[in-house]
């Protein structure tokens, strides 16, 4: 699972470093020493879990929570229990009190990832689209192209073109049921009915295979 950290506090962020490191399921996808900074961060990234300060200047870790249309797991670290019931109202996966032990930081990650073990069997990605916010199942999805600053997700039945890098929406896809096969297309592996010379076929759709991502991509195939 990618982690943003969220705290204004080093030593606080020292530590969840640390415990992130330390636990084989989580990896470091980022640090922001404010909310300000993080909206901007998640803007270009995406991220499975956030742990978020509550007390920070300008913007609070309850106010950016509130701002967030479609938050990943949220886990809260803080120094005072009164935001408590404020947190799971906004359903938040676990509230950890400062100063926190790892033991304690293992229980709340085996929370989320019991939640996760549930939701992966219905995974899903929203899209933006049309002024409007559609949940697309990752099993209907077929391939995404890039068409300049926009992309077009296809399934078999519809597409979907809205606003976002290729960078961003490969890391919210499972891996490595998708890959990248040229810098315009992303394929999932599972719907290519067959290979051709330098050419993927899915659904009667001709796609390319960039010399970069060749080999990377036959050796996934091949498995």
């Amino acid at each position: 699972m990618r982690c943003l950290i969220i705290d204004d506090e080093p030593v606080a962020r020292d530590i969840l470093r640390q415990y992130i490191s330390d636990t084989p399921a989580l990896e470091l996808a980022g640090e922001c020493e404010s909310a300000l900074s993080a909206l901007e961060f998640l803007k270009e990234h995406s991220v499975d879990l956030l742990f978020l300060d509550v007390n920070m200047p300008k913007l609070s870790g309850i106010s950016f929570l509130k701002s967030l249309s479609n938050p990943p797991g949220v886990i809260l670290t803080t120094a005072y229990s009164e935001y408590a019931l404020e947190g799971f109202e906004l359903d938040v996966v676990d509230y950890l009190l400062k100063p926190f032990s790892f033991e304690r930081f293992l229980k709340a990650i085996n929370k989320i990832m019991s939640k996760e073990r549930v939701v992966d069997r219905d995974s899903a990605i929203v899209i933006k689209a049309d002024g409007k916010s559609y949940r697309v199942l990752t099993t209907e999805i077929l391939y995404v192209e890039s068409l300049g600053d926009y992309l077009t997700v296809h399934t078999s039945n519809q597409k979907f073109t809205f606003y976002k890098t290729m960078k961003s929406l490969a890391e919210e896809l499972p891996s490595p049921e998708f890959i990248r096969v040229h810098k315009s297309y992303l394929v999932a592996i599972s719907k290519i009915d067959y290979l051709e010379g330098n050419l993927i076929y899915i659904n009667r759709k001709e796609i390319p295979i960039g010399n970069a991502y060749k080999e990377e991509f036959l050796n996934q195939f091949g498995k």
